[in-house]
């Protein structure tokens, strides 16, 4: 992985600044070692890198939910929850979205 790639990922999670993963992508949070302690989601062949991350991986077919949201982490599985995904990555960016 490109060390210059991990480090802004260690940046904006050092700096609690809002992040969205979603599929494979969380790979990158765990390389980045940004995850431990976190809760999140992610594609479920990814499932054992974030736990050995040190995240609590959340099954999206045991909740109401395809996205999840921790702190500043916005994690999905796969592309069917980009609506709900992108909606409560918005919401953390502060954004309303109205009708």
């Amino acid at each position: 992985m490109n060390e210059q790639v991990l480090n802004i990922v260690r940046h904006f999670a050092n700096s609690n600044k809002p992040i969205a993963a979603v599929c494979h992508g969380q790979q990158v949070l765990a390389a980045a070692d940004v995850l431990k302690g976190k809760i999140c989601t992610a594609y479920m062949t990814v499932k054992p890198e974030v736990i050995r991350a040190g995240a609590k991986w959340v099954d999206p077919n045991e909740t109401s939910s395809n996205a999840h949201v921790d702190g500043n982490l916005v994690t999905a599985p796969a592309w069917p929850a980009h609506p709900e995904w992108i909606g409560k990555f918005l919401e953390l960016l502060g954004s309303k979205i109205e009708p």
